[in-house]
């Protein structure tokens, strides 16, 4: 069933688990997705980027994703990740969407506050929820790039202030992740006291962006069959479970996926290189997907929740 970030988040902060958003452009990784969520018996988000929709189309993408949701028998939300501007996100809510994020961190703080104020009037008057940003993540991914050295931490007594006067109904934080498969030069590391004094302020669901795990394992099975990804360094599965103990209620992956999905088409088309059925070619990276989203799910804690 389609529901709103109200309906799945709330219960996830104050039960002490997260809820996965994952990014999907296409069938194969929408199905993959909701298999995993059905299997493991979780809420799930899934997300679309601007680039994703320029991808597939609007109307293409949010049909199909709403139709399956329907179907599903778990709690499904369809959401906008990073939308940029007030037009996008009216788009989305024309279409469909339970929910959306307006990411004005780019702008000043003044500028961030009237921006999701806007989005919020028209989302809240369309029944839709609203996921706002305060602070900056570094990385590269789809239409968010953010230089390291323009990144920054959340600020716990402006978080406050923002939610209070944005009326957003979920705030993504920055607390040390970045987008992409390279997020850490030395040993990763979250500021999770930051988190917590966040959290203490904060009574709205909070938001982790940029939290792939990029593990190693799907690493090397890329890079078996030709592959050349080196050096990745992603979020542990221990800096994810202690941020979710100190108040993050959702979560977004969409590196792991596309890793895993690179593994599993390379793998079929080196083990089978003359196969040119691309249900066959695509479905396998499906598999991978699917593995990975369970596996992410477990890390979160949100089984047997939906």
């Amino acid at each position: 069933m389609l529901v709103t970030l109200n309906e799945i988040l709330p219960q996830a902060r104050k039960k002490g688990y997260a809820v996965g958003a994952f990014n999907t452009s296409n069938l194969e990784i929408t199905q993959a997705i909701l298999d995993a969520a059905v299997n493991m018996k979780s809420p799930v988000i899934v997300a679309t980027s601007e680039k994703a929709i320029r991808y597939a189309g609007i109307e293409n993408i949010a049909s199909m994703v709403i139709r399956m949701a329907q179907t599903a028998k778990i709690p499904v939300a369809l959401h906008l990740d990073h939308g940029k501007s007030y037009d996008v996100c009216r788009e989305c809510i024309r279409h469909g969407y339970s929910s959306v994020m307006i990411d004005a961190s780019y702008l000043s703080y003044q500028d961030n506050v009237k921006l999701t104020r806007r989005v919020v009037r028209f989302a809240h008057k369309n029944k839709v929820t609203v996921e706002a940003e305060i602070g900056r993540l570094a990385g590269i991914e789809d239409d968010v790039a953010v230089k390291k050295r323009d990144a920054l931490y959340t600020d716990p007594q402006e978080a406050q202030r923002f939610a209070l006067v944005a009326g957003c109904d979920a705030l993504a934080v920055a607390i040390g992740t970045s987008h992409g498969a390279y997020k850490f030069k030395g040993k990763p590391k979250l500021r999770i006291d930051i988190l917590k004094e966040i959290a203490q302020h904060v009574k709205i669901p909070l938001v982790l962006h940029g939290a792939s795990g990029v593990k190693a394992q799907w690493i090397n099975r890329v890079n078996k069959f030709g592959g050349t990804l080196a050096h990745t360094k992603g979020v542990p599965d221990t800096l994810l479970k202690k941020a979710v103990r100190h108040g993050i209620a959702k979560i977004n992956t969409d590196t792991d996926l596309r890793i895993a999905f690179t593994a599993g088409v390379r793998e079929h088309l080196a083990r089978h290189p003359s196969d040119f059925d691309p249900r066959a070619v695509i479905g396998n990276g499906r598999v991978f997907i699917q593995q990975v989203v369970e596996e992410r799910i477990r890390v979160f804690g949100s089984m047997n929740s939906a």
